[in-house]
């Protein structure tokens, strides 16, 4: 396979060259502090689907963040040389990923969540050379899934949701999966950026449910829950 990406990827590629942390987050990154950490956003193909993104579901029984949808990633360890060396590792530890199938892209703009004080460098790929994965730690990593660019912009699989704290962010329902947080907002912004965003109701706002509740609220199409991904 070529290791060239894509043209459809060429438009936020251009986008991206110009790229500030104002455009994911209206929450201000430090210039010090935080723990460095990185992510994976892994783009795909598949002849019969498209174009997507891996995303996982970590497991509902974790301390932190549990059952939350996660691009693969975490905290930088102290060999990694950079967070393209910290995406790919933990890209392999917790699903698998071969980091020789990936061609790194461009780094993000590094962005803070506080309430976990992580500074996250969110590293875009392009996966040259895609194989099955799977959850190598099912104690920390539920489900991982290729949800296709196509059902993400669906307007019928889009709306808001309200955290009990009664923040609002955008989100996802797709193939069974609430895409929500950090991970739906990245994803949000670069459907945009790409030019493939779809309009869809803003106005649709629903409570964010348990964690482990099923179905994911949502119009869209829910699939088999399966935890090896081609």
């Amino acid at each position: 396979m070529t290791r060239r990406p894509p043209a459809w990827i060429d438009p936020l590629l251009g986008r991206l060259g110009t790229a500030r942390a104002e455009d994911f987050t209206r929450i201000v990154t430090p210039d010090s502090g935080g723990r460095e950490s990185a992510v994976l956003v892994l783009l795909g193909e598949e002849p019969d689907a498209g174009p997507d993104v891996l995303v996982l579901q970590r497991a509902a029984t974790l301390r932190n963040h549990a059952g939350q949808p996660a691009f693969p990633g975490g905290a930088a360890d102290p060999e990694d040389a950079d967070a393209r060396a910290t995406a790919l590792r933990e890209a392999n530890e917790e699903v698998g990923l071969d980091p020789g199938s990936v061609t790194v892209l461009a780094e993000l703009p590094r962005l803070w969540i506080p309430v976990s004080d992580f500074v996250v460098t969110p590293v875009l790929a392009w996966w040259h050379e895609p194989h099955p994965v799977h959850p190598r730690e099912p104690a920390e990593v539920a489900h991982v899934a290729r949800l296709p660019v196509a059902e993400l912009v669906d307007p019928d699989n889009r709306m808001r949701v309200r955290h009990p704290s009664g923040w609002i962010g955008p989100a996802f329902s797709v193939r069974g999966m609430l895409v929500w947080g950090f991970t739906a907002g990245v994803i949000d912004t670069l459907l945009q950026m790409g030019g493939w965003a779809r309009p869809w109701p803003r106005s649709r706002v629903v409570e964010l449910p348990p964690v482990g509740a099923t179905p994911a609220p949502s119009a869209g199409t829910d699939a088999a829950d399966e935890t090896r991904v081609r």
